[in-house]
């Protein structure tokens, strides 16, 4: 029949579609998609065609299928991995890494400003909130988690698909104290009131749609973050040497 859609047809439609989705960052890597009985549900297709358009996206290394289900592929863990082993060995590029941020920061705050939807708006607020809430608390855990959620839905905001994927990875790695310690940084006397102030600035203006503030604002967050751990390292590499000054009787015989 005419304009018969062919099910090898209706399998690239529908794994151009899921592409679309991890591309615009709506499927996240590593979270598990529907069973297939409920995903063709969902997207009301058959069964077949949906298996098709899984392993075509398989093939291309943005799905993942085993016997736990089909995931988001890590498409950017061959790069983050091996990369990760190569920070850690390196202290000193913690500093290298917020310098580059800085600017990327600013810029997404900038584009968040001008581009975020209704929806992007409102996502922005519940963090916020939620940030505001854990605050008070004396575990600054729940807090840490929400600023980095907030990052990434201004990098989401922004609607620049290929800052979004990098950052995101480079944001999974500063979940993990990768870069630095997160703890350390909050529990240092007045940071955690300061953050919290500059992460509302930054959300505020976002939510203004001012982007010259939102830049301003993000920039400034992210040079206080840089500014105050280079203060937690040096203070700590006194404190080594205090320690070993201390432990040098260890070394030495004082009988005379």
């Amino acid at each position: 029949m005419p304009g018969t859609i062919k099910p090898a047809k209706l399998a690239d439609a529908i794994a151009e579609h899921l592409e679309k989705l991890i591309l615009e960052g709506a499927l996240r890597p590593g979270e598990k998609l529907l069973a297939e009985r409920e995903l063709a549900l969902k997207l009301d297709v058959s069964r077949p065609s949906l298996r098709d358009a899984i392993a075509k996206l398989e093939e291309r290394g943005l799905l993942v299928s085993g016997r736990n289900g089909t995931h988001i592929a890590q498409f950017l863990s061959h790069i983050g991995d091996p990369l990760v082993s190569l920070l850690q060995n390196n202290p000193e590029t913690t500093f290298d890494y917020l310098e580059f941020r800085c600017s990327i920061e600013a810029q997404a705050a900038s584009l968040a400003a001008k581009r975020a939807t209704d929806l992007d708006r409102e996502g922005i607020r519940d963090i916020v909130a939620r940030m505001k809430a854990a605050h008070g608390k004396d575990d600054s855990s729940e807090e840490a988690d929400a600023d980095a959620e907030l990052h990434l839905a201004i990098y989401e905001s922004a609607h620049n698909v290929v800052m979004l994927h990098i950052m995101r990875t480079l944001s999974d790695m500063l979940r993990n104290d990768v870069f630095y310690n997160r703890a350390d940084l909050y529990s240092r006397p007045g940071v955690r009131d300061l953050l919290l102030n500059q992460h509302l600035a930054i959300a505020d203006a976002v939510l203004a749609g001012d982007a010259d503030d939102a830049y301003k604002a993000a920039e400034a967050h992210v040079a206080f973050t840089l500014k105050t751990l280079r203060e937690i390292r040096e203070n700590d590499a006194r404190l080594e040497v205090s320690l070993r000054r201390i432990g040098r009787t260890d070394l030495i015989d004082s009988s005379g």
